[in-house]
């Protein structure tokens, strides 16, 4: 494995590094996420009167637990480490809609 904090090695000096996350099977865990927002009561926020041009929205959250590769790249050195990680996602409703995935953060 490189060392990309190696301070004597001058060619680091002015090279970038890319990192990027791959989750496994994004399509099938956003279906998923968002059929498990969906609750079986309904709070009422969805309903709310609200400034013309605006929309009332019901949120849910749930936590779950992703796997996918972080992908860590220098130049011609590359890196490809598989992850399991916690992250809380959140979902949004209209007043006539289902819920939607909006926001998906990391709890480490």
């Amino acid at each position: 494995m490189k060392n990309f904090n190696n301070k004597n090695d001058k060619r680091m000096e002015h090279s970038f590094i890319s990192i990027s996350a791959t989750l496994a099977e994004p399509h099938l865990l956003k279906n998923i996420v968002e059929k498990l927002a969906g609750r079986r009561y309904d709070i009422g926020y969805g309903r709310e009167k609200v400034k013309r041009g605006w929309q009332a929205i019901e949120t849910s959250s749930i936590e779950a637990h992703i796997s996918g590769d972080m992908n860590i790249s220098c130049k011609s050195d590359f890196m490809q480490i598989p992850f399991v990680n916690c992250f809380l996602f959140t979902c949004i409703k209209g007043k006539e809609d289902g819920y939607q995935l909006t926001w998906a953060s990391s709890l480490s």
